[in-house]
């Protein structure tokens, strides 16, 4: 699902999916890639997978991607085999299974390649009550006297079957290991047919392994059938169009969960009052001291002074004393996905810029937010645009000709988006087609530097923006030619560390987006935690909050890094810190800097603010680009981005002075967002992160 950011070495399948959506349209890597894979879109099975073995298809936004081959071998074990093709990168993996009589697994086994194309070899055992685990990221043993299921961080779908199984086995719940307990419910029943056959399946919701719950649909037998999801899908080979029913029932189920979260969770009062805050001006990036803001219905209605701010009759009253009222924070670089509303609102962002997604999905999540029945923030719609090959992004956009650019253009603006991202496969001479028709249909343009293209040239025809940093460092490196595959990470990993920031190239290369006004996502969270984190550990920017999450998101983060060549970890430390020093010199160059994460919703803004504080950008500068900067880029700043009588009214009270102590940003007290008033500690409740 979701969208965008790092993936992480190695994941749990649930993980996996969720950073689909997180991360699929940045893709990060740092490994080998065979030419066969590089040419095939679906790799082909391997000679050991036998003719019986029951096949599954793995699809990534509707096209083939890979497969799941599941078959008992002769000694009773159970054998896995999962791979897929996403842009050169994915897993490869033969987990092998010995399951007890209730059908819990008691040992596994996994080799092969993870996402990231790093070597995986990771064991399970369960003697004599105690179990025992090891992986590259962790190893651990853990006595067990009532039953457990281990979730290997290399886990491949049909093992949420065997987790489904094993909970419905022990009364709908399980222990899990190494920790947190999962509970298993059935929500839906559908009788599919494919091919003049017909199969009984039912869907469950797995609690704990996620923000929310995770479905998996199984047979009559309790085995594993399909995961759907608007980005992957998982279905016996041959039952492809049944996804689209499996679907219909998962989403009618979510939308009623979020249905049911909007009504206790979003609060309307029929007037509310900050009295005696120390406001945020974003206009003028200061503090006003003792301020009250009167909100009635979704509007600002009245600033000043609190002894000159009258409190309207029967108005809910918050007493903001020694706290910081900031408008609501924008997050100019998101991918949004289902927990995204939640916790974005937990943090203190009301508006988001999604920079690629599905169209369809995007567009009915959209409105289920606008009709209030899905928590949610403000959405700015930006539409991808890449082209077919080995490479391509998991989109449906994909253009080859003049005529096929113009009309996906045509067709964003007829939807009513406002930007148009151009992807890493765009063949260089539709970059120029691409810019042309979205400025004349008044759209923006932004994106990645495709293969063949530096960032300069990409200036010079026309971008508004550039996204991501490492394309920045490329435009000095022109002899890597490849940025559409995971060189435009390695070699920025390898050689940034080497860049004069004082070479001519360099200043010519500032001066040349002063020149065209250009503005930067440069997303500095993602690259701390591929550059400057290592496998087995939470990356800096989680740190504080690490031990809040469910514990399987917790160790997703534990493999969102790099692996460095030996002997390379400190370079890769030396890139990032000078990734960073470039970041600063554009800013004291006057260029304009957004705050946008491609990383997980809520949190990784808080520590993108922290990191463009170190990269000497002061502090009140920070809040006012992740405001009323960002408002103003968009075209929105009469509406939103600042406190004002007339504004929208998007709020975020923070407990603590960020403009002093930027890491203050992280005490979230209160939100509001048109109007209705979102407690942090509610929906965190629901997310399952501790307070």
């Amino acid at each position: 699902m979701r969208n965008q950011r790092t993936f992480p070495r190695k994941l749990t399948y649930v993980a996996l999916v969720s950073l689909l959506g997180i991360f699929a349209y940045f893709g990060v890597g740092a490994w080998a890639q065979t030419p066969k894979e590089s040419q095939s879109a679906v790799p082909p099975l391997p000679a050991g997978v036998p003719a019986t073995a029951k096949r599954y298809a793995v699809m990534i936004m509707g096209n083939p991607a890979g497969q799941q081959a599941v078959w008992t071998a002769a000694d009773g074990s159970l054998h896995i085999f999962y791979q897929f093709n996403d842009r050169g990168r994915g897993p490869k993996t033969t987990s092998i299974l010995k399951l007890d009589a209730k059908g819990v697994p008691v040992a596994e086994t996994v080799e092969g390649n993870d996402y990231l194309k790093s070597p995986v070899h990771e064991t399970y055992a369960l003697e004599s009550g105690t179990a025992r685990w090891k992986s590259e990221i962790e190893e651990g043993e853990k006595k067990i006297s009532t039953p457990a299921a281990y979730v290997s961080v290399n886990s491949a779908p049909a093992e949420l079957g065997l987790l489904a199984q094993a909970g419905l086995e022990n009364g709908g719940r399980i222990d899990l290991l190494p920790e947190g307990e999962a509970t298993i419910a059935s929500l839906a029943q559908l009788d599919v047919e494919a091919a003049g056959q017909k199969k009984h399946v039912t869907m469950y919701a797995i609690a704990g392994l996620d923000f929310s719950p995770t479905y998996v649909w199984l047979d009559d037998r309790r085995t594993f059938y399909a995961t759907v999801d608007a980005w992957s899908t998982v279905i016996p080979e041959g039952w492809e169009a049944t996804a689209k029913s499996l679907q219909a029932a998962q989403d009618q189920a979510v939308h009623a969960r979020a249905a049911e979260l909007v009504r206790r969770l979003a609060h309307r009062p029929t007037g509310l009052v900050f009295a005696h805050a120390n406001l945020f001006d974003a206009q003028s990036a200061e503090i006003l001291k003792d301020q009250s803001v009167v909100v009635a219905g979704n509007r600002i209605r009245a600033v000043g002074p609190s002894d000159q701010v009258a409190t309207p009759a029967g108005a809910e009253v918050i007493d903001a004393t020694n706290k910081t009222l900031l408008p609501g924070l924008w997050d100019m670089h998101a991918h949004v996905a289902e927990n995204d509303g939640l916790l974005n609102l937990a943090a203190g962002v009301t508006t988001v810029r999604d920079l690629a997604n599905d169209t369809d999905s995007l567009l009915a999540r959209r409105l289920r937010i606008a009709e209030n029945q899905e928590i949610g923030t403000r959405i700015i719609l930006a539409g991808v645009i890449d082209s077919p090959g080995p490479y391509q992004g998991p989109t449906k956009v994909l253009v080859s000709t003049e005529e096929e650019a113009r009309a996906a253009v045509d067709n964003y603006a007829r939807l009513h988006y406002v930007q148009i991202k151009i992807y890493s496969s765009v063949k260089p001479a539709l970059v120029p087609v691409i810019i042309q028709e979205a400025h004349k249909r008044g759209l923006r343009v932004s994106g990645h530097i495709p293969a063949e293209m530096t960032a300069a040239q990409c200036v010079e025809l026309g971008y508004d923006e550039i996204q991501h940093a490492n394309f920045l460092m490329l435009n000095f490196m022109p002899d890597v030619k490849n940025t559409n595959t995971p060189v435009r990470l390695t070699a920025v990993a390898q050689r940034g560390a080497d860049l004069d920031l004082d070479s001519p190239q360099v200043l010519s290369f500032i001066k040349l987006l002063q020149d065209h006004h250009t503005v930067l996502d440069p997303t500095l969270s993602i690259f701390e935690d591929m550059f400057d984190a290592s496998a087995g550990k939470i990356p800096r920017g989680f740190q504080p909050i690490a031990r809040q999450l469910p514990s399987q998101v917790r160790r997703g983060l534990m493999s969102s890094a790099l692996t460095p060549p030996p002997g390379m970890e400190a370079r890769y430390q030396q890139s990032f810190k000078k990734m960073m020093a470039l970041i600063g010199m554009m800013y004291r160059a006057g260029i304009p800097i957004e705050d946008g994460t491609d990383s997980m919703a809520g949190f990784a803004l808080h520590r993108e603010l922290e990191l463009d504080v170190q990269a000497g950008i002061p502090a009140n500068k920070v809040l006012q680009d992740a405001t009323f900067n960002a408002a103003r880029i968009m075209k929105l700043d009469g509406e939103l981005g600042s406190i004002a009588p007339g504004r929208l009214a998007d709020l975020t009270l923070v407990d603590g002075d960020p403009l002093t102590n930027i890491s203050d940003i992280r005490k979230t007290a209160l939100v509001v967002k048109d109007g209705a008033i979102y407690k942090p500690a509610e929906l965190d409740a629901a997310l399952g992160v501790a307070r």
